[in-house]
């Protein structure tokens, strides 16, 4: 079917029309945390990066279905080759792994020799083959302990990497990019949300600038957000915005709030419903790794899962 007779269908419709499809493709959905609600229901499994990037390598699925950003389907893919792997939307980028290329890495190490360098998964699979080892905000401290080195260099996400400095207490160089949406948030937002829900803990994502971490209660990846929320019956929550959509779904009666309603990762909004049934319909769009960097990001991406 096209995708505007996708589009024309109910929600409903959409639903039973992606778990058909389901079975017809032997196809799994895996959906990032920050996906709109629709797609985070029709998902085989919900995560951050760590989580879809284990789940991905293990799959026995013909196809994957990656509900997320550019990276993380590339990521799938490495881990994964014999599955095919699309992407419904092309559109669905990261501007953070846009920050550095594969040349300006190697400019980087230049500067740096002998330095390891440490990639945030959130990154093209051309700088993970330039890196000796990946990492996502759920294991970039463990990560950076395990590397016997006091000088290290982190890509691309400086706000993480200062993070990570602090908890390991390493000369961490990191390279001058950012998270959009966790780095627009101010001390007003912490200051206002608190007041406005007084009582509830205040956690926050390690993308987010030096000065929210330090008035947070808790610093936790999304995944690591899920369980402190198991164990409070109400938390500030200082990601984006899908992650309270979901928490208000998995746990109702409680309460989660919004550390800022504007919190909105566009790149991650950009795929809809009818796009994930579209794209199992059709196999679309299918996601490849050049061969001459495959090797180097699979090595970078298994040392991650090792961590």
């Amino acid at each position: 079917m096209k995708f505007e007779e996708y589009a024309r269908m109910t929600e409903p419709e959409l639903i039973a029309r992606c778990e058909e499809l389901k079975k017809v493709r032997n196809a799994v959905v895996l959906g990032h945390n920050y996906q709109v609600e629709s797609v985070q229901l029709v998902s085989d499994h919900l995560g951050d990066s760590l989580v879809l990037a284990r789940i991905g390598a293990e799959s026995d699925a013909d196809l994957i279905v990656l509900c997320g950003v550019h990276f993380m389907a590339e990521s799938a893919k490495i881990l994964n080759p014999e599955a095919k792997v699309v992407l419904p939307s092309l559109s669905a980028g990261c501007p953070m792994a846009d920050m550095i290329t594969a040349e300006q890495l190697r400019g980087f190490k230049a500067q740096h020799p002998g330095a390891p360098v440490v990639c945030y998964v959130n990154t093209s699979a051309a700088v993970k083959a330039e890196s000796d080892v990946c990492c996502t905000s759920s294991n970039a401290v463990r990560v950076v302990e395990s590397l016997d080195a006091d000088e290290i260099l982190f890509v691309p996400d400086r706000n993480l990497g200062a993070y990570v400095a602090s908890q390991t207490g390493k000369n961490v160089v990191p390279w001058d990019g950012f998270c959009y949406v966790h780095n627009m948030f101010v001390p007003e937002d912490v200051v206002v949300a608190t007041a406005a829900h007084p009582g509830a803990p205040v956690v926050v994502h390690p993308e987010c600038p030096p000065n929210i971490i330090d008035m947070a209660d808790f610093v936790a990846s999304t995944e690591g957000m899920v369980k402190l929320a198991e164990e409070h019956d109400s938390l500030i929550v200082g990601t984006e915005i899908g992650l309270v959509e979901r928490l208000k779904r998995d746990f109702p009666g409680k309460s989660f709030y919004p550390l800022s309603p504007f919190a909105v990762c566009r790149n991650m909004k950009m795929i809809d419903l009818p796009q994930v049934v579209w794209s199992l319909d059709n196999e679309e769009h299918v996601i490849e790794v050049p061969a001459d960097v495959l090797d180097g990001a699979r090595r970078s991406l298994e040392r991650m899962l090792e961590c």
